[in-house]
């Protein structure tokens, strides 16, 4: 540790050493200044953080004990929602208004599309999803089971002619529907040709047609009369078709199509929080490395690959010609977005005069916002936003209070910096139920600043149930889902940000799919969040990006946000209900016992990683060996599901423990190939992992808002101590 001179604290020494050598020098800030300004706003708003902590902890109380009080009557939905009234969980409504945000990116004002989250910690991941803005429709109808991968189809490790016949004949049926001619098929194309600025196709008996909408042809490289590429664009996005009469795909083309490479992930969110194992000052320094290489332009990850070295770098920009001849420029990589902690966790990174350490949200906020000031400075070289702003996602906001604070942080960080007034952007994540309840009162505290909101409903779950613990029993996970609350929850979302302005100005979101490999069941399925009006939705990798990125093509979003504008807000009502199993409802012993066994084997499977290896999201197979991505949100719903059906008397202690003996050993078996793996049942009075699991489950009713941040940081620090 290291005591720097302006105030009398302690800063981790290796965090002070990363701060003053790898990131003042780049920027006109002194270096005695900036420590000095840092710990006088700790010293100034940590205990506004702690005081919120208290607010939140005071309200579950209240909640909890009028629950208690009423246990066994008949529930009265209008007294219930007096009460939070009452107690100020829920505030009172102000009149209607629009947000000011300034200087925002076309990615989140007006172009739909795709987003990916991708943990910090993870170079490689972040740069592979930094670079997931364009991506080959080919590759990604190749690789996935968008393709049947039955009947002669599976891919193999020489090229399967059938299957890319398959996957070829997929891209053409997207460009005759994202872009039709006015007569025949992009199927019988011969070659396209640009003639007096006008896309034109031929076909085999000499006839031509244009688009049935011209202006979707946008740029080109090459000749007219011979592109190497053409360049479409449809609702925002664009489509770079490729020509290569030599190249692998393109001399088996009629059109010398060599691929179709498609505008995916628009944006992607660089994560420090759920999807991050960051429990130490070690650990954040390779967080805020990572983020200061993104921000730079000069991050890299090598890896090997069929026994060769390759190299990960940022992609450039993409140069094209317009047909006018002017030059046609778009951004190569995703616009980046950078999530923060929330306010719960603090930091070993500094220790305050009071020996508490600082909390981690306020140094993220600092931190984040200096290397994220780097890229304001560029004029040319590889540049994230063009219009001037940092993009910060808050997490775990409760309601109202808490946006405020984060904005005031955010105003005293760019004080501190020299920002102007709202360079720092923020994005409202709805995901805890006191900020779904007065969602419209969160997106005012922010309205000068906002740039996203976005529906979390994993958290959201996981709140929903901890909120409510003592009220009842709650359904199992999957009928949880199918009740009123949550539809509520994803309407009322898409409302209230429509009455806020936020149509052209702002983001809309929507969640993860989670089933990375399950390809198919997304593209019939996601279609569902832009027709819900979102500009904006969760994939968990660059292949699903390119694939979700279709149903973009297929919706104008900005569309059915109008007509959305005119439906009425799902009533608050609805939004209260809580999910409890109803009285004339009982669960059979065998769905109660295959209940606890999907919990748990997830719960383990999540965990066991977290705990051993310090890997904070990854695809954990289920128990039906269904690879599922997991992160803190997820683990959140599990451990607080069996907490619940523990404190109510669904199950008893012993059963639960009995399964979760039974799951390590499935736990252990799926991971038995995996180089360096610690099997629990080889120790398991001692696995650190298994104990996480036991703590997350049965200290889950004590955990504050059902967070399991605190115990997972315990354990893993204990491991990295073993």
């Amino acid at each position: 540790m290291n005591m720097p001179q302006q105030k009398n604290c302690l800063i981790n020494q290796e965090f002070y050493t990363f701060i003053n050598e790898d990131v003042l020098p780049l920027h006109n800030l002194p270096q005695a200044k900036f420590w000095d300004d840092f710990i006088q706003l700790i010293d100034d708003l940590a205990p506004v953080n702690r005081q919120l902590l208290l607010t939140r902890e005071g309200l579950q109380q209240q909640i909890d004990d009028w629950h208690l009080k009423h246990q066994g009557q008949a529930f009265d939905a209008d007294k219930y929602q007096a009460f939070l009234h009452e107690i100020g969980y829920i505030v009172e409504q102000g009149p209607d208004f629009s947000i000011e945000t300034q200087n925002v990116d076309d990615e989140i004002t007006t172009i739909a599309g795709p987003q990916l989250v991708v943990p910090a910690k993870n170079a490689r991941f972040a740069l592979n999803a930094a670079n997931a803005r364009w991506g080959s429709l080919y590759d990604a109808l190749y690789g996935s089971d968008v393709i049947p991968k039955s009947n002669g189809l599976k891919p193999c490790k020489t090229h399967n002619a059938a299957r890319g016949q398959h996957v070829i004949a997929y891209a053409k049926d997207f460009l005759d529907q994202a872009f039709p001619l006015v007569n025949g098929s992009h199927h019988d194309v011969t070659s396209y040709v640009v003639y007096f600025q006008h896309l034109m196709a031929f076909f085999p008996d000499g006839s031509k047609s244009g688009l049935k909408q011209p202006c979707q042809f946008v740029a080109l490289s090459g000749h007219k009369s011979e592109p190497e590429t053409i360049l479409l664009k449809n609702n925002g996005l664009h489509v770079e078709i490729q020509f290569d009469r030599n190249g692998f795909n393109g001399a088996r083309d009629i059109a010398n199509i060599d691929d179709i490479l498609l505008e995916a992930a628009v944006s992607t969110i660089i994560d420090c929080e759920d999807s991050v194992a960051a429990v130490d000052a070690e650990d954040k320094i390779e967080v805020y490395r990572n983020w200061l290489g993104l921000m730079q332009g000069d991050l890299q990850a090598s890896f090997d690959k069929d026994g060769k070295t390759c190299v990960r770098r940022l992609n450039r920009d993409k140069l094209f010609t317009a047909p006018d001849g002017e030059d046609y420029l778009l951004h190569g990589r995703s616009l980046l977005l950078v999530r923060n902690v929330g306010h719960l966790m603090e930091s070993d990174l500094i220790q305050q005069q009071s020996g508490e350490f600082a909390p981690e949200g306020i140094i993220d906020a600092v931190v984040t916002s200096l290397i994220g000031a780097l890229d304001l400075h560029k004029e040319q070289g590889i540049r994230n936003s063009r219009t001037g702003s940092i993009y910060i996602v808050k997490p775990k906001m409760h309601g109202p209070d808490e946006v405020m604070f984060s904005c005031q942080l955010f105003n005293r960080v760019e004080t501190m910096l020299g920002l102007a007034p709202n360079t720092i952007k923020i994005g409202i994540m709805d995901e805890e139920r006191r900020t779904s309840v007065n969602l419209k009162e969160c997106i005012r505290m922010a309205k000068q600043r906002l740039v996203f909101i976005n529906t979390g409903f994993l958290d959201r779950t996981g709140d929903e149930i901890h909120t409510s613990m003592q009220a009842g029993a709650f359904l199992p996970k999957a009928s949880i889902k199918s009740e009123p609350w949550i539809q509520a929850y994803e309407n009322r979302n898409v409302d209230i940000g429509l009455q806020c302005g936020l149509a052209g100005k702002a983001q809309i979101g929507k969640g993860m799919w989670a089933m990375p490999d399950e390809m198919q069941q997304m593209m019939a399925q996601k279609i569902a969040h832009p027709r819900a009006g979102a500009t904006t939705a969760w994939v968990p990798s660059p292949t699903a990006a390119i694939l979700h990125a279709m149903h973009y093509h297929q919706v104008n979003v900005a569309g059915v946000q109008k007509q959305l504008a005119q439906r009425a807000e799902s009533p608050l009502a609805d939004l209260l209900k809580i999910a409890l199993i109803p009285e004339q409802m009982t669960l059979s012993a065998n769905e109660i016992e295959q209940e606890l066994e999907n919990n748990i084997q997830g719960l383990l499977g999540y965990v066991v990683r977290w705990i051993d290896a310090g890997v904070g999201c990854s695809k954990v197979p289920d128990i039906n060996n269904i690879g599922l991505m997991e992160d803190r949100a997820t683990l959140r719903i599990s451990s607080q599901h069996i907490a619940n059906w523990l404190r109510h008397g669904i199950c008893t202690e012993q059963q639960v423990l009995n399964i979760m003996h039974c799951m390590a050993q499935v736990v252990d078996q799926q991971n038995s190939g995996v180089v360096g793996y610690r099997p629990m049942m080889s120790d398991i009075d001692n696995n650190l992992a298994f104990q996480a699991a036991k703590a997350l489950i049965f200290e889950g009713v004590q955990q504050p808002s059902g967070y399991t941040e605190p115990l997972l940081h315990k354990y893993r620090c204990l491991a990295k101590q073993a």
